[in-house]
């Protein structure tokens, strides 16, 4: 057990930094770590790619605490846009998790395998949408929530990677979208954690130290060690290059969603 903690401690010490360098949460590095450690645990295959995106959900609930704090002092949130969005968003997430339970663990890596490619695409190449013409209206939000909400619990993230792009296409800063989307990722995570443990209570494969979908030394470890190294990322973003690292976080997505994608149709 205290190899296995150690394991999660350095995993959150390692996401905490990407969160703080990217700005994009952790989620899209602890779900391929965490598919990769169950497999070398011996955890049933039905059930630990469910177990991985369950638990990077659970983490996300207790870092994104600290994040929206931040933005809130710096009085960046835009919570006008925030309620509306937070509506669907709670909906989509309840059906993301129901949706990820019908799909079988290899169907699912192969999803997380091609959105991996899409935002290494989207990170190597800085691709970003044009500006619209005009701001979001209140249902347009809600649906976009639901969508983003939806997605999210898919793939264990927290929606930056959808909430920012969506938000700056709608004509908000770049500074209040990624606040904004920080905001978001609390009720993302939460719903979406919540719903996991509700589905996932009494399955008969799951290892011990389970909550539901949730694995809890994971949990643990995750949470404890990147809620320290997430100051350090943000720091180290304002004296690294941020063009070469996010290139070298492409090829990292590329391999590891190459790599989903082929072990599970081959």
């Amino acid at each position: 057990m205290l190899m296995t903690l150690a394991l999660y401690l350095l995993l959150g010490a390692v996401a905490g930094i990407v969160a703080g360098l990217f700005g994009i949460g952790g989620g899209l590095l602890i779900v391929p770590v965490l598919i990769f450690s169950f497999q070398l645990q011996g955890v049933d295959a039905a059930v630990l790619t469910h177990m991985a995106v369950a638990t990077s959900l659970a983490t996300i609930v207790i870092t994104s605490l600290s994040s929206v704090r931040a933005h809130h002092r710096h009085g960046a949130v835009r919570w006008e846009l925030f309620r509306p969005l937070a509506v669907g968003i709670l909906a989509g997430a309840v059906l993301g998790v129901n949706t990820a339970v019908q799909l079988s663990g290899g169907v699912l890596q192969v999803a997380l395998g091609t959105f991996a490619l899409l935002v290494a695409a989207q990170m190597a190449f800085g691709l970003k949408p044009g500006a619209g013409d005009k701001g979001p209206g209140r249902t347009e939000l809600g649906i976009s929530g639901g969508i983003i909400g939806w997605a999210s619990s898919i793939f264990g993230i927290g929606g930056g990677t959808l909430t920012v792009p969506y938000l700056s296409w709608r004509q908000v800063t770049m500074q209040q979208a990624v606040a904004t989307s920080a905001a978001c990722g609390l009720p993302i995570a939460l719903m979406g954690a919540l719903t996991n443990v509700w589905v996932g209570w009494g399955e008969a494969q799951l290892p011990d130290w389970s909550l539901g979908y949730v694995y809890l030394p994971a949990f643990v470890g995750i949470v404890m060690a990147s809620s320290l190294t997430a100051p350090l990322g943000a720091r180290l973003a304002h004296r690294l290059p941020q063009p070469v690292l996010k290139k070298v976080f492409a090829v990292f997505l590329v391999v590891v969603g190459g790599r989903f994608i082929l072990s599970n149709l081959g």
